[in-house]
C-alpha cells in the first residue's frame, strides 16, 4: 500500500474537503482525488460520498480511519528512529538479565555504551515465570541467561556468550585453606544458595554436582537476592557455590573464593532475542556481543 494514500484519506477524512485536504499535503486536488480513488478500489468500498456541496466519509471510512492513522504514526516513528541511528547513533534497547548473568553483560554493556552514546539503555532482572513471553513478548529486546533456561521456540535467536564455571563461597574466617577445594569436602556443610525460584538452572546444576559426588546437599537457607545471601555467607550461616564472576561481586574482606579441583563445573551462558525483533539499534548491540562471545573469551581478563 503506498503510504501516500493514507496520507491523503486520513487529511480528506479530518477536513472533509478536498481543496484542503490537497494544500494540508503539497498536492493537486486532481493527486489527491486519485489517491483517495485508488484506495476506494483497493479495498473495494467507497470512502467518502460526495456532492457539489458535501464531503461525507462512510461508515466504512470511520471504521478505516483510526487503523490508518496508527499506520502513519508506526511508520512515522519508524522513520525518526532510523534517522536518529543513521545520524547519531540515537535510539534505545531494553536489557533483561537473569540474577546470576552480570559481568559478560556488563563488559558488553560498557563497550556499547561508549561506541554508541546516543543509544540509551534499560537494564531489568528477568522474571523467570514466563522466559518465552520474556524473550518474544517485546518486553526485553535481548535477555542474558543460562543456556538451559532459553525456552524452546523456533522464534528465539540465541549466540552462545561464555562458560562460566562455578566456586565456592564462604566467610574469610572458616576452615578452608587454599585456593582450590573438593566438593567432597562440602559434605558435612550447611550450604546457603539462591532459591530455586529466582536462579533454577543454577540450583539444578549445584544439586546434580553434589549429587554427583554422593554428596546429599543440606541446604539450610536460601534467597531470592543476592545482598541477604552474601550477608548469610559472610556472618558463618554457611557456604555457598555461584558462578565465578557473581562470586567477583562479593566484598573479599568478607568472603573468599575457591576453585572447584575436581569437578568440570562450568555452565554455558547464551544471549536471546526474538527472531522477529524490530528495533533498529538491535544488530548494533548483536555485533558488539558476539565480538567478544566468539571464542568464548576468559570474561575475568577486562
Amino acid at each position: 500500500m503506498d503510504i501516500n494514500r493514507l496520507v491523503c484519506f486520513v487529511a480528506v477524512a479530518q477536513t472533509l474537503n478536498f481543496s484542503e485536504a490537497a494544500r494540508r499535503c503539497y498536492l493537486s486536488q486532481s493527486t489527491v482525488s486519485r489517491y483517495i480513488a485508488e484506495l476506494e478500489k483497493e479495498f473495494g468500498v467507497q470512502l467518502f460520498t460526495r456532492s457539489r456541496r458535501d464531503v461525507v466519509i462512510t461508515n466504512e471510512g470511520k471504521i478505516l480511519l483510526p487503523y490508518a492513522i496508527d499506520m502513519l504514526s508506526s511508520f512515522n516513528k519508524a522513520k525518526t528512529v532510523i534517522k536518529e541511528l543513521h545520524d547519531g547513533g540515537k535510539g534505545k534497547i531494553t536489557v533483561g538479565c537473569d540474577v546470576t548473568s552480570l559481568s559478560f553483560p556488563s563488559k558488553c554493556l560498557s563497550d556499547f555504551g561508549k561506541r554508541y552514546p546516543g543509544i540509551s539503555i534499560e537494564l531489568r532482572q528477568i522474571d523467570t515465570a514466563d522466559r518465552a513471553q520474556a524473550i518474544t513478548g517485546g518486553e526485553y529486546d535481548f535477555c542474558f541467561m543460562p543456556r538451559d533456561m532459553v525456552p524452546e521456540s523456533s522464534g528465539v535467536e540465541t549466540v552462545i556468550t561464555h562458560t562460566e564455571p562455578l566456586v565456592i563461597v564462604s566467610a574469610k574466617k572458616s576452615r578452608f585453606k587454599g585456593k582450590t577445594l573438593s566438593l567432597s569436602e562440602l559434605a558435612e556443610e550447611r550450604l546457603v544458595l539462591l532459591s530455586e525460584s529466582s536462579a533454577p538452572i543454577l540450583y539444578m546444576e549445584i544439586m546434580d554436582l553434589l549429587r554427583t559426588f554422593h554428596i546429599s546437599p543440606r541446604v539450610d537457607s536460601s534467597y531470592d537476592d543476592l545482598v541477604s545471601l552474601y550477608m548469610a555467607v559472610s556472618s558463618g550461616m554457611g557456604v555457598s557455590v555461584l558462578p565465578k564472576s557473581l562470586a567477583a561481586f562479593s566484598s573479599p574482606t568478607q568472603l573468599s573464593t575457591f576453585s572447584v579441583a575436581d569437578a568440570d563445573t562450568g555452565v554455558p551462558y547464551v544471549m536471546a532475542w526474538s527472531r522477529n525483533i524490530a528495533n533498529p539499534v538491535a544488530g548494533l548491540f548483536v555485533e558488539t556481543v558476539k565480538k567478544y562471545a566468539l571464542g568464548e573469551d576468559d570474561i575475568y581478563d577486562w
